[in-house]
């Protein structure tokens, strides 16, 4: 107990030195944040400052004149530095300390060389009020440490220059009282900013790290669906090029050399995906009993709006343009879309009717749920709540395009154009079955 006691009084003036001679006592804001608000006011704060002053000026420039018998240049000097000490706090907090500290003991000085029994103590009559003010603005800025030691040492200070005039410590306690008030006021107001700055940093990284971590979950969902899909079709190529010898009658050698190629490129490709991809099996959420379940197209959407609608949802589809067969991808992305933005409409708008238009154009294919306003408040439902960012992430990855946002009537609207152009490299339903 001695020892810590020892070691925490050396410590005592390297850190009187840090926080009153280097300037150091301002602690730095947390990373992204940013300076205390009330310093934005500092312009209008200044004004009544400035008429504070003017009154200060007047009225301590008389009493060190008169009354403590300065020289009228030294007494408007000083009252000037006092006058000066509040404003000057708002932009060098220690600096400003350290002048009304330097002018009390002036004052109480001079006070005591030209005696008057009669006379007001110079800590109430002149350097009381300036005094509060600026340990208050001090202690909005520095850390509570260097709040205490100013604290401390300016109650040293208006003492010795009251003991400097009179013998007796008369009325001390009033001067110690609001000083200490004001210290402490001062101190809690900036713990409580510095707590708010701390708090707006640490939501502002969480939502950061979890959009970074939904975003990423969504890409390893649509990684798994696609490597599915990819693997699915290198299968079927393998199959396809170990079957279609058998198939031509009397197949030459070269073809056979060329099928065999095929297939064994194939089987190297598949091999490969599954060992990049595959690792991505380990955070599936589905059944075991179905881990390889084949992954959803277009052509299951009524099964999907017919799930919707035995939940009690009003869904009607209309489909224009001739439908065709799509690349996978782009199949299972529109499926995908369709089935969030369905559940979003039932989470979010309970009651309300629900449209999905499903347009072929040569081109593109366009996805256009819609819903009517809700007809009773939604209840808070689990879930990350970035289910747009999955439909987003899903069609600039096909390279489409994204809109959503509220309807006039007070609904919402989901509309994705994704490119499919017509080509005859497009897979077929034939192509599908082959075993």
């Amino acid at each position: 107990m001695a020892g810590r006691l020892t070691t925490a009084l050396r410590a005592v003036p390297r850190h009187l030195r840090e926080d009153l001679l280097t300037g150091a006592t301002e602690e730095p804001l947390p990373v992204g944040g940013r300076r205390p608000g009330w310093l934005d006011w500092r312009p209008a704060i200044i004004v009544p400052l400035v008429i504070f002053g003017v009154v200060v000026l007047a009225g301590n420039a008389n009493a060190y004149a008169f009354q403590y018998r300065m020289s009228l240049p030294l007494a408007i000097l000083t009252a000037g530095i006092q006058a000066g000490a509040p404003i000057l706090a708002l932009y060098r907090p220690v600096l400003a300390w350290w002048a009304t500290t330097g002018v009390l003991l002036l004052v109480g000085y001079q006070a005591g060389s030209w005696f008057n029994p009669f006379a007001d103590l110079p800590w109430q009559r002149t350097g009381l009020l300036c005094q509060a003010i600026v340990l208050f603005l001090v202690a909005l800025r520095v850390r509570p440490r260097a709040t205490a030691e100013m604290l401390v040492l300016g109650i040293l200070a208006g003492a010795f220059a009251n003991a400097l005039v009179s013998d007796s410590f008369r009325d001390d306690h009033v001067p110690v009282i609001v000083l200490a008030v004001c210290a402490l006021v001062g101190a809690l107001l900036r713990g409580r900013q510095k707590a708010r700055t701390e708090l707006v940093v640490q939501e502002k990284l969480t939502a950061e790290e979890r959009a970074r971590r939904t975003l990423l979950e969504e890409r390893n969902r649509i990684a798994r669906e696609l490597h599915d899909v990819v693997a699915h079709h290198m299968s079927v190529i393998s199959i396809q090029a170990q079957v279609a010898p058998h198939l031509a009658e009397n197949p030459s050698d070269e073809l056979k050399e060329n099928l065999r190629g095929i297939r064994q490129n194939a089987v190297e490709a598949l091999t490969e995906l599954r060992r990049v991809l595959g690792v991505l099996r380990s955070e599936d959420t589905r059944p075991e009993s179905a881990p390889h379940a084949p992954q959803p197209t277009l052509d299951r959407l009524d099964e999907l709006v017919d799930n919707v609608r035995g939940a009690g949802v009003e869904v009607t589809v209309d489909t224009t343009g001739s439908p065709r067969p799509l690349s996978p991808g782009t199949e299972l992305s529109a499926f995908r879309i369709v089935q969030e933005a369905l559940s979003n409409a039932m989470r979010h708008a309970p009651g309300a009717a629900v449209h999905v238009a499903l347009g072929y154009l040569p081109d593109r294919v366009t996805l256009r749920v819609t819903n009517t306003a809700p007809d009773r408040p939604a209840q808070p439902s689990p879930g990350t709540g970035h289910g747009l960012l999955g439909m987003h992430e899903r069609t600039t990855m096909l390279g489409g395009e994204l809109a959503t946002g509220p309807t006039p009537d007070g609904g919402y609207e989901v509309t994705a154009i994704l490119p499919a152009p017509t080509t005859p490299e497009a897979p077929s339903d034939d192509a599908e079955d082959t075993p």
